[in-house]
């Protein structure tokens, strides 16, 4: 990982990204100068879809949630570069690209200093015709195969000792051509394999789809969906059985 030191800003690309990138990546008026968006999502905030070489990247701003979100909105305390949690999940995303795991790029990332605060955006590649597992449910039920893809990918991420802190079913993407990936690693984790943090993982997953189910008019998922699903992790599941 590479990182370069602009004014009062630190920039970190892959070591192997080879072109340039500046600055005006980060700014979503700049694309939109070049014609360049192609699409934009609602979230916490907007994330921006960008055109640029025949590549489809994402680029999204660091914003707070909770009730520090409502005083502090993007605004987090400097303790150090590589305290920072832009620093901390770009090198996650690059240690985990290279493990191979079914990921969503990364291709830079910026924080931005101004005394003791920080400010950061991250870009990535964008996975071609993505769905949330959330958007999927809301329109239709997932096949057998999907909920088992689903799974084995999961397992995949713990059996490389990948702690996810925010899983829940808006963060499992598929793919157009039906590939699963996990995205958002804000505040993720390399942990040695154990079943006390993978059980709590996939209990927050439980929940997710629990919480989602209650906020929708339609939402195919049973239980025995979930019994399928999670039968299927362990299935999969090389560590401790959780």
């Amino acid at each position: 990982m590479k990182t370069t030191i602009i004014d009062n800003h630190y920039l970190l690309t892959p070591e192997s990204v080879s072109y340039p990138i500046t600055l005006n990546w980060f700014d979503a008026k700049y694309w939109q100068q070049k014609n360049a968006i192609v699409a934009t999502k609602q979230g916490r905030a907007t994330a921006w879809f960008f055109k640029n070489d025949g590549q489809v990247n994402v680029l999204k701003h660091y914003w707070r949630g909770g009730i520090a979100g409502k005083f502090l909105s993007d605004q987090y305390f400097f303790s150090g570069f590589k305290n920072t949690r832009v620093y901390q999940e770009f090198t996650l995303l690059c240690q985990l690209d290279a493990l191979g795991l079914s990921i969503s790029k990364p291709i830079a990332a910026k924080v931005t200093r101004s005394g003791i605060i920080y400010r950061g955006d991250l870009i990535t590649h964008a996975i071609s015709g993505a769905k949330s597992l959330c958007e999927v449910l809301q329109a239709r039920s997932t096949s057998k195969e999907e909920l088992i893809l689903v799974a084995q990918t999961l397992a995949n991420f713990h059996n490389a000792g990948v702690f996810h802190a925010d899983l829940n079913i808006n963060n499992i993407l598929f793919s157009d051509d039906g590939q699963v990936y996990l995205i958002d690693f804000d505040r993720g984790q390399l942990r040695s394999p154990k079943s006390s943090w993978q059980k709590e993982n996939i209990s927050r997953l439980q929940r997710s789809f629990n919480k989602e189910a209650g906020k929708w008019p339609a939402f195919n998922f049973t239980k025995d969906d979930w019994q399928l699903l999670h039968q299927s992790y362990l299935n999969s599941l090389k560590t401790v059985k959780v």
